[in-house]
């Protein structure tokens, strides 16, 4: 019974009735869904599918590395100096702890080991006993989540989490999940695009992108999918949120000038659906559309959701950096990384197998 109620447990929250009222003030709601301004297409075809499958099982040598990735163990000292300088702890794929104004920031906390808890076939994380890292995070301000695909959203973590911070700030609709997951209504907000809260003396605006939502086979895009944008009164960061390149990057841009460090989402793309996961090149693109001073790349280093090689991401998106002359830092998973002592050129990744 135990297994039987976990494996429900991993859907979170489901859509009611009540959900449809509760969206309806939104614009990017269309009465039955939530919606892109242009809805991306994904191209897999019926007479493309055994090619697609076959993609995915070759190489299977680079998809993933050989030895597994370790992580920084986290050293209290160091991340309490110096306050009122921003930095962050980068622990693979989607996770980030930031520090601003001295307040703990967690984004998309999926310290779990399998993004796939639901499919007969797992996706195992690159390193190991990652869940064991929460018990040695400091006191947590607020947690963010983008949207509430599993490798963003993880049950798992929630459970460990729920007792660490009392504000969840969420894309509109997540906060279900986490409701049926024990976090009390209470200590969720949840926003839509381009609405702005202010917490903690820290501006924080929800921010579109391109991409899709869901967890289950009834809900799909029955919750919002995005990116946040921090303001302090002396920095701006950007974290993109998983979607496809598009005109957003550029009014993001428009509208917040320019931003100190811009986490851009690099990784887990595929030819099969281009305009849900940007390719490298266009990770710095949106990097260049938004007046980032700093290019960081995510969503990779943890997991493999497809076909590319695990570092692809990584040594793709340098190589463009380096051709457009931008600066760039590609953090080791656990390491503090202060604003302003970035690591330059350290591409640690490539001499692992």
């Amino acid at each position: 019974m135990g297994k039987i109620k976990n494996f429900k447990s991993q859907f979170g929250g489901s859509f009611q009735a009540k959900h449809e009222s509760e969206y309806a003030h939104s614009p990017h709601w269309n009465g039955k869904k939530f919606v892109n301004h242009e809805e991306p297409k994904f191209n897999l075809t019926p007479t493309s599918f055994g090619g697609f499958i076959k993609n995915q099982l070759n190489n299977r040598s680079t998809k993933r590395p050989k030895n597994n990735l370790e992580i920084t163990p986290f050293y209290p000292e160091n991340w309490t100096k110096q306050l009122d300088t921003p930095k962050f702890i980068w622990y693979g794929h989607a996770t980030l702890l930031l520090q601003l104004q001295g307040k703990n920031i967690l984004i998309d906390p999926m310290f779990g080991e399998d993004t796939t808890p639901i499919a007969p076939v797992p996706s195992k994380r690159y390193s190991k006993n990652t869940l064991d890292l929460i018990d040695f995070l400091p006191k947590i301000d607020a947690i963010f989540f983008t949207h509430d695909h599993y490798d963003h959203l993880d049950f798992d973590s929630i459970q460990q989490l729920k007792y660490k911070s009392d504000t969840f700030i969420v894309a509109l609709g997540v906060g279900r999940h986490l409701e049926a997951w024990g976090i009390p209504s209470e200590n969720i907000q949840e926003m839509d695009w381009w609405e702005t809260t202010y917490w903690e003396n820290i501006q924080v605006t929800f921010t579109p992108t391109k991409h899709f939502s869901g967890r289950g086979l009834f809900d799909r895009a029955k919750s919002l999918w995005g990116g946040w944008v921090f303001q302090s009164n002396d920095h701006q960061i950007y974290w993109s949120g998983d979607g496809g390149y598009d005109s957003h990057f550029k009014e993001i841009g428009k509208k917040f000038k320019s931003f100190d460090w811009a986490f851009l989402e690099c990784g887990q793309y595929n030819e099969v659906w281009p305009q849900v996961h940007m390719f490298p090149e266009e990770s710095i693109q949106a990097g260049l559309d938004v007046n980032a001073k700093m290019h960081i790349p995510y969503h990779w280093g943890a997991f493999t959701l497809s076909s590319h090689p695990w570092k692809e991401p990584a040594e793709r998106f340098t190589q463009t950096a380096r051709h457009n002359n931008v600066d760039y830092c590609t953090p080791r998973l656990g390491d503090i990384i202060q604003m302003h002592e970035e690591p330059r050129n350290d591409h640690w990744f490539e001499i692992l197998t």
